[in-house]
């Protein structure tokens, strides 16, 4: 089966660098599926030139209207939409996120078919592709860039200013951290991401015990899991499927590591029937010691309460004054800042978009020539028009 690939100009404000595929990734596409044809649109913005895609056989037009796939990244403008066309890219439509309606109502009308990369996933549950790790090693990066400035130590250039990930471990070396502890929630993509991102700057790892009890006179970090962090209400033990099946019979026990917390990195998944890291109140409390938090999970109102909105890559930090309970300048004495960039891969383009592409290389184009695919269809929000089975509790939000 011979198939036409077209890769979208990422259209979405503030424009968006990523790619699908990277050049070297598409002479790896035609040369695993011959006949395979890759079209890409012009764009100005994208990290990897038009020039280099036209270099290795991809065709650059503005027409993708032959193709059989379109993939792109972020939500794809709604009078952007090729009516009838097949589109793979993140919608951000699933949660029923209000500022997507007029985009889901458009890829009805306009009898498109939706394969959204956040519903690929393997039979476990567990999603096939994503941008976790880079989410997770740039919001660590934030974190402890915020933090140097908020104690005039030291300056970290931005992640978006570095070429690629490796000028950005470069930076690292700058750093003057002293005695700071750090914890980070959760063990997932982006946690992992921000686990790697700590380990590359040298900070020294200890359990959740010592960053609790232990005096320490260098940069430690601590991962606190779901079941460092929440324990059942009626006493009984905590138990990981128990937890996610109905996490509204355990109550958050973060309070406790409030004094033994300068740097909070939140990497930890989000469920609204979930108890919150902490209260607006417990910013006011003598032993809330925390000064900056990298909320990668980005959840506005949701486990960081003051977490009230999201930031703009150049512009990715924003103060709290817990004595208002609002927003105010950040790197000032009184406040708590807060990192919470929503788009944090986007900082570093190459190396996202190759790790991305390499996912889908590896395990969704190979479904793409699949007479059948069960993987494909699950991820199919709506066919032709139509809301799929999967995802019919859409029908208020999408029609």
């Amino acid at each position: 089966m011979n198939l036409k690939i077209g890769l979208l100009r990422e259209e979405k404000q503030p424009a968006d660098k990523r790619v699908a595929f990277t050049p070297a990734q598409c002479v790896e596409l035609k040369a695993h599926y011959p006949g395979l044809e890759v079209y890409i649109q012009p764009s100005s913005d994208r990290c990897f030139a038009d020039e280099l895609y036209a270099k290795v056989g991809v065709q650059v037009t503005e027409d993708l209207g032959a193709c059989d796939y379109l993939f792109g990244i972020k939500e794809v403008p709604a009078d952007k939409l090729i009516p009838g066309k097949t589109y793979l890219f993140f919608s951000h439509t699933i949660k029923k996120q209000p500022h997507n309606q007029a985009l889901m109502k458009a890829m009805i009308s306009k009898k498109i078919t939706l394969v959204d990369y956040e519903t690929l996933r393997w039979k476990n549950g567990d999603r096939i592709i994503g941008f976790g790790r880079y989410a997770g090693i740039v919001g660590a990066y934030n974190g402890l860039m915020a933090w140097g400035r908020k104690t005039k130590t030291f300056d970290l250039k931005p992640a978006y200013q570095c070429l690629d990930y490796n000028e950005l471990k470069k930076e690292l070396g700058q750093m003057k951290l002293g005695p700071v502890k750090i914890i980070l929630t959760g063990n997932g993509r982006v946690s992992l991401g921000a686990l790697e991102l700590l380990k590359e700057a040298g900070i020294k790892e200890v359990t959740a015990a010592d960053i609790l009890t232990k005096i320490h006179a260098e940069p430690v970090f601590a991962v606190l899991l779901t079941e460092n962090l929440y324990e059942r209400i009626d006493g009984k033990a905590y138990d990981r499927s128990d937890f996610h099946h109905d996490p509204t019979r355990y109550r958050c026990v973060f309070r406790y590591y409030l004094p033994s917390c300068d740097i909070l990195i939140n990497g930890i998944y989000w469920d609204a029937r979930m108890d919150r890291l902490f209260s607006e109140n417990d910013t006011r409390l003598p032993t809330f010691n925390i000064k900056v938090i990298a909320d990668i999970s980005c959840d506005v109102n949701g486990g960081i309460p003051i977490t009230i909105r999201e930031t703009r890559i150049n512009n990715p930090v924003f103060g709290y004054d817990p004595l208002t309970m609002a927003e105010c300048p950040p790197y000032q004495e009184k406040s708590i800042d807060v990192m919470a960039v929503s788009n944090l891969p986007a900082e570093l383009p190459r190396d996202a978009s190759e790790g991305f592409g390499s996912m889908l290389l590896e395990y969704v184009i190979p479904e793409l020539f699949k007479t059948k695919s069960q993987v494909i269809e699950y991820a199919t929000i709506c066919n032709n028009g139509s809301l799929t089975a999967e995802f019919e509790y859409l029908a208020d939000y999408a029609y």
